[in-house]
């Protein structure tokens, strides 16, 4: 324990690999210096910068927006930009998300999983007017409808939901809270014009809502603490009365 007033020298443990050069995994410890207000974003970055300019981890906006910066800390998903590093214990131990395509280091290509997965959810506005009339008026939105919508649309696609999901280790295909979520979005949106058996032929099986466990690791690491449980239990609802017309 560091003496009062004295910055705690911090170890970070770091599971470095590199897929294409056919080399096993290996963890590497680096020594930092912890300071005031620090996050794991921070000190990834004094690594890259003054020990190991090989490290690879993503980031973008350094303010938990864009969900880039996701990883395994300390064993649970989360954003290295949104992690103190005085809630960590002096050794703090950082691996790639699972499930996600390895780049390298504590990169992967959480891009690739969510576009497949908004391909086939079909996560737009579908609207049976052919064309748009983009000079036409929008019809106004009462403020609370507006305010749950944005609430389910505060998902950043940071792959922490799919990454503590048990259902994705047994079942690849399933879509996850992020997948489920989107759904929930855009049935609410009345723009959207698709009808729940629309919904039912996206989700309405084991890759969907009713392939969950209900081990609701999805809500618990939700960085953006959206109500997956909530959305999962309504649509499954929902779902299950369509499924027994």
């Amino acid at each position: 324990m560091s003496a009062p007033g004295k910055p705690r020298s911090l170890t970070l443990r770091i599971l470095r690999s590199a897929p294409g050069a056919h080399v096993e995994p290996q963890w590497q410890d680096f020594a930092v210096e912890e300071a005031e207000g620090m996050t794991l974003f921070i000190a990834l970055n004094e690594i890259r910068q003054n020990l190991d300019p090989s490290l690879q981890f993503d980031f973008v906006c350094r303010a938990g927006i864009c969900g880039s910066c996701g990883m395994l800390i300390d064993g649970r998903p989360g954003l290295a930009c949104r992690s103190l590093t005085k809630d960590h214990g002096a050794t703090i131990t950082l691996a790639p998300l699972p499930v996600f395509e390895l780049i390298g280091d504590l990169s992967v290509n959480t891009g690739k999983w969510m576009r497949n997965m908004s391909e086939r959810m079909e996560t737009w506005v579908h609207m049976k007017e052919e064309e748009v009339d983009l000079r036409k008026k929008e019809v106004p939105m009462d403020p609370q409808l507006a305010e749950d919508i944005y609430v389910l649309d505060r998902c950043v696609e940071c792959g922490c939901c799919i990454a503590g999901c048990g259902t994705v280790r047994i079942r690849p295909d399933f879509v996850g809270g992020v997948g489920i979520n989107k759904i929930a979005r855009f049935r609410l949106d009345p723009r959207d014009e698709r009808s729940d058996e629309d919904f039912y032929d996206l989700i309405g099986d084991d890759s969907g809502v009713f392939g969950c466990m209900s081990l609701l690791g999805c809500h618990d690491v939700c960085p953006k603490g959206l109500p997956l449980q909530t959305q999962i239990a309504f649509l499954r609802r929902k779902m299950a009365v369509v499924g027994i017309k």
